[in-house]
């Protein structure tokens, strides 16, 4: 019986390295989402969550319409707070322009 038991694999979590980093130093790691729905065809929208919560949404929202000609909204989400909707596939531009303008975000502060 004893070789048998040495045929039987051991469950290996690929995850447990970052679960317990996560866990450990009590760091956490803020995190900026941005994602993309498919609604019918070809129109989509960009969806932007996890920003600081004591940035101003509506003045994030508001330069990002302007930068890129599209139009977007601020949803409140009861899972996951406030998420800025724009339309159209604006991935790129929005992970670019958060980059760029991530210095200056002080100013879009309430």
């Amino acid at each position: 019986m004893s070789e048998l038991d040495a045929q039987i694999p051991t469950a290996y979590d690929p995850f447990a390295e970052a679960n317990a980093e996560d866990a450990g130093a009590g760091s956490s790691k803020e995190y900026v989402h941005i994602r993309i729905q498919q609604r019918n065809g070809r129109k989509s929208l960009t969806t932007v969550q996890g920003l600081k919560k004591e940035f101003s949404y509506n003045k994030i929202l508001k330069d990002l319409k302007k930068e890129f000609c599209c139009n977007g909204t601020v949803v409140q989400d009861p899972e996951q707070g406030q998420v800025i909707q724009l339309q159209g596939d604006q991935r790129k531009n929005v992970s670019t322009f958060l980059v760029q303008v991530m210095n200056d975000f002080t100013s879009l502060v309430l």
